[in-house]
Order: structure tokens, then C-alpha cells, then sequence
């Protein structure tokens, strides 16, 4: 039997190839779903960890760019209903709040965008943070390219009294929504 994807190179880690298996079974039962509540949705597929293996693992490298492909047909199948249910001005419209939401939190100043975790906690490093941040800004006000791929592949240093990590994935999830709503 062939496998689904490449093989991680001997001796370096890779995905769980049961786990990957499973999953991609279970995205292709919601996604042949006639139904709009499939049981999986782009966050879903976005959310998806798999557990990392060495020796007989999948390259992680192909699992994440095929997962990044299904979330995008995901995405685009939900937008379409979105659309078919709601209208063009309803749907247009709330992703504008979301995009203005995100305009809002991106404005406040350098080293406050984002709660601070305590003393003794780590989080992710403001500065990196910040500057990605401006980024964001500029693709959402000005229109300036930035790749989904790398909103949803950013990685930040962290830093004790660093950014609430879960607040910055929360908005960083919220942008790969706008981004492709608006695809």
C-alpha cells in the first residue's frame, strides 16, 4: 500500500501517519456533506494538530501544505453558503466588523496591543509581535500584500512578560478569516 504523502527522512520526525489518516477520512466525509454543518469547518482544519513521530511519520512539510489547501476549499465552500443564505451586503458586512476589529486592536500603541501575562509566565515577545502587527495593519487598511501562508506560519520569540499568547493567535485567526473571505 502506498502512503498519502511522503515520508518524513529517516531518523527526523514527522506526523503520526494514523492520526493523518483518520483526519483526512473524516474532511472528506464533511466535505462531500450536503448538509452546512458538515462537522468541520476551516477553523477546524486550521485548529488541527497531529501527534509527531520519529522514524514513520509523514513530512510535515506535505501534511501542512495539503491541510493549508483543504482550509482553503473549506473556506470557500462556507463562504458560498454564507453568501447563498445571508446576501452579498449581510456577509460583506460582517466581515468588514471583523476587519475593523482587528483595525482597532492593531492601533493601540506599541508594547499594549495585547495583555501581558504575568511575572513568572512566558508569552510572545511584544516587539515581534508589534512589528508583525504593522503588517497586518497595512495589508487591512492600505491593501499591502501578505501572504495567508504567512499569517498562518508566523512563529514569535518568546519572553517573560511577553503577549498573552492565545489573545495574538485569536486575532491572528481572525485575519487568515478575513483574508479569505475576501478571496
Amino acid at each position: 500500500m502506498t502512503s498519502t504523502f511522503p515520508l518524513a527522512r529517516s531518523g527526523k520526525p514527522g506526523y503520526d501517519q494514523a492520526e493523518v489518516d483518520a483526519f483526512l477520512d473524516r474532511a472528506r466525509e464533511a466535505f462531500a456533506a450536503t448538509a452546512a454543518d458538515a462537522g468541520m469547518s476551516s477553523d477546524d482544519i486550521r485548529h488541527t494538530a497531529f501527534r509527531v513521530r520519529r522514524g514513520k511519520g509523514y513530512s510535515a512539510r506535505h501534511v501542512d501544505a495539503a491541510l493549508e489547501r483543504l482550509e482553503e476549499a473549506f473556506a470557500a465552500r462556507e463562504r458560498e453558503r454564507e453568501l447563498a443564505n445571508r446576501g452579498t451586503e449581510e456577509y460583506h458586512a460582517e466581515i468588514r466588523a471583523l476587519a475593523q476589529e482587528i483595525i482597532d486592536r492593531l492601533a493601540r500603541p506599541d508594547g499594549a496591543k495585547f495583555r501581558r501575562v504575568n511575572l513568572f509566565a512566558r508569552g510572545y515577545h511584544p516587539a515581534d509581535v508589534d512589528a508583525f502587527s504593522a503588517r497586518i495593519s497595512a495589508y487591512v487598511q492600505e491593501g499591502r500584500a501578505l501572504p495567508v501562508e504567512v499569517v498562518r506560519t508566523i512563529a514569535f520569540r518568546s519572553r517573560y512578560r511577553g503577549y498573552d499568547e492565545a489573545q495574538v493567535d485569536l486575532l491572528l485567526d481572525a485575519v487568515v478569516r478575513v483574508m479569505l473571505a475576501l478571496r
